[in-house]
């Protein structure tokens, strides 16, 4: 499948596999942006990023109240001189075979896995840009 992050470069992917804590900024329904620590998993092949969380978050509540399809979000994750943001619309979804599998990728990617919780839903970027710089060969630098 052709997408935004199937295009980025190897170096590029595999900087979003490395471990690192994240930044994930909603908008508020003021407007104001909502920054917060986060993990993150992406998977290239469908250009969908994901963040696990609680339904009685303040990101999560930042989501419900944009129109359906509007809410915008941003990605980040800096490592050094190294950085990569991705932008596109976000979806929370509930169904536990969406979470059992976002829960799964947070494992492989973070080397643990979260305890139960039955509050947990997922965050889904359906990612429409991706932006960074990667040092070494094959980097990618978007702006």
């Amino acid at each position: 499948m052709c997408n935004e992050l199937a295009r980025q470069g190897n170096k590029y992917l595999e900087f979003w596999n490395e471990y690192h804590l994240c930044t994930l900024t909603t908008l508020r329904p003021n407007g104001r942006p909502h920054v917060v620590p986060v993990g993150v998993t992406v998977d290239a092949d469908t250009g969908i990023a994901r963040v696990i969380t609680r339904k009685s978050s303040r990101k999560v509540a930042n989501l419900l109240a944009a129109l359906p399809g509007q809410a915008r979000v941003a990605v980040c994750q800096v490592a050094g001189g190294r950085w990569a943001t991705l932008e596109g619309t976000a979806e929370v979804r509930t169904h536990p075979a969406a979470v059992d599998d976002a829960v799964t990728r947070y494992g492989q990617r973070y080397g643990r896995t979260p305890a139960p919780d039955p509050e947990r839903v997922v965050i889904e970027i359906a990612v429409d840009r991706a932006l960074g710089h990667v040092d070494g060969p094959g980097a990618t630098s978007t702006k």
